[in-house]
């Protein structure tokens, strides 16, 4: 009986077994499998040819990302092999057929989710007028053209003294002093004896004398006209202005030659100023300045470059520039502070991008080209000015090109850039580590050496 049961248990087994082949034949033979498989084949064949022909970038380990190599093998952290890296993975359509439009060797791929999420924007290289700015600081100045020294130019003694403090203000018209001298008391009496003689010649003489020494027409005529020979010489301020230096005191004796005051006019003074040596070459006299003191906050003053001076001081490697500004007002007064703005001349037809675009590394400046919304790639550049926020690109792009605005330190981090830039910029520490033979041989514990 229990034979039996398992003579026809066998029987079941093997006509399940049967049905089972018969089955999976039939699946194997159906069109839709063979076209799939036909159509899977290519493919994959397409995929293959194109990672071969692409020369991948360097080798890592994906548990160390960051470690790069420079050749294929096996990961000294990891008992694994290391996994090529490519510059940016090739896009095929259904034939295998890299499309039209791919971005240009160089550039790195970044997802667009990332980009996204990155908030990088893009900006336009642009062209247009662009005027260099120089901001520097100075000092506020007399100016020089605007001092007078009022000097004796006859012996004798100081009678009177109405000023005797330097810093004084002095108007227009002011006695300053009187100076006792018998050379000029003699010289008054010749006049007035050549009047009595009504002899012109004689008359015109006296005046000449009186004149050189020190007396101003007015003075002569208010002696022809009183008839009297005045005792003291006075001597009064040409103008509103204050004393820099006082030369006598009340009763001093006075030789020709002896200056009694140094006035100066402050309704003109200058600025100082230090402009670096690298924006010297942008100024020249005319150009127009802007200055501002601590002690007028808000309140602007217009000047113009008067003169650039010819020696560059060594110590601070900046060169004085000379500004004069009107001061009417008397606002502005020597020895402040100050800062000055110039604007040179504007240049026409400049490439600009903004200056946050620009990342400078020390040593070169570069600027993040976008060849599409997930392509990227590193450019150097050659900066010029800044204003306003905008930087002038003197070499390295041209019109109409994206750049990253913001975000590029992101990408830059993103896509592991570094290698990128050292490529691009052919640096000299590379090129001498390829070139210099390896004269100690490599340790035995190092199957591949690291790209640095």
């Amino acid at each position: 009986m229990r034979r039996s049961y398992r003579i026809v248990l066998l029987v079941c087994l093997a006509v399940v077994i049967a049905i089972l082949g018969l089955l999976f034949m039939g699946h194997r033979g159906t069109p839709t499998a063979r076209l799939t498989e036909s159509h899977n084949a290519p493919a994959a064949q397409g995929a293959s040819a194109a990672a071969d022909k692409r020369k991948p970038q360097y080798w890592y380990d994906p548990m160390h990302p960051s470690e790069h190599f420079d050749k294929p093998g096996k990961s000294p952290f990891m008992d694994t092999q290391l996994a090529p890296k490519y510059a940016d993975p090739v896009p095929t359509d259904v034939g295998g057929t890299p499309p039209a439009g791919v971005a240009p060797p160089g550039s790195i791929a970044v997802d667009s989710r990332v980009v996204e999420n990155l908030g990088v924007r893009l900006a336009k290289v642009e062209q247009g007028s662009f005027t260099r700015l120089v901001d520097t600081v100075g000092l506020v100045g007399v100016d020089e053209h605007r001092i007078e020294a009022i000097q004796v130019r006859a012996p004798g003694w100081v009678e009177r003294l109405d000023v005797r403090a330097v810093g004084d203000a002095v108007r227009r018209g002011q006695l300053l002093a009187g100076v006792y001298s018998p050379d000029l008391l003699a010289t008054q009496q010749e006049l007035m004896i050549a009047r009595s003689s009504k002899d012109p010649t004689l008359i015109e003489a006296a005046r000449q004398r009186l004149a050189l020494f020190g007396l101003s027409g007015a003075q002569i005529a208010r002696i022809e006209k009183s008839g009297e020979v005045e005792r003291r010489v006075d001597y009064y301020a040409p103008f509103d202005g204050y004393v820099m230096d006082l030369g006598v005191r009340q009763g001093d004796a006075v030789q020709p030659g002896t200056t009694l005051f140094k006035l100066a006019d402050l309704t003109s003074v200058w600025i100082t100023a230090e402009v670096p040596e690298t924006q010297a070459a942008w100024l020249k006299p005319g150009d127009p300045a802007e200055i501002e003191v601590p002690a007028r906050p808000g309140e602007r003053f217009a000047g113009q470059v008067d003169y650039l001076y010819p020696e560059l001081t060594q110590a601070t490697r900046t060169l004085k520039v000379r500004v004069v500004v009107k001061n009417p007002s008397k606002h502005l007064q020597p020895g402040m502070f100050a800062a000055a703005h110039f604007h040179g001349a504007a240049q026409q037809q400049v490439l600009t991008v903004p200056s946050e675009a620009v990342i400078k590394t020390g040593t070169r400046s570069v600027i993040i080209v976008a060849d599409d919304v997930a392509h990227f790639r590193p450019v150097l550049v050659r900066v010029g000015a800044e204003q306003g926020g905008r930087s002038e690109i003197l070499e390295g792009l041209t019109l109409g090109q994206s750049v990253v605005a913001s975000g590029q330190f992101l990408i830059d981090s993103e896509a592991n850039l570094r290698g990128a830039f050292d490529n691009l910029a052919g640096s000299n520490e590379t090129r001498t580590e390829r070139a210099q033979p390896d004269l100690m041989p490599a340790p035995a514990a190092q199957p591949q050496d690291r790209v640095h």
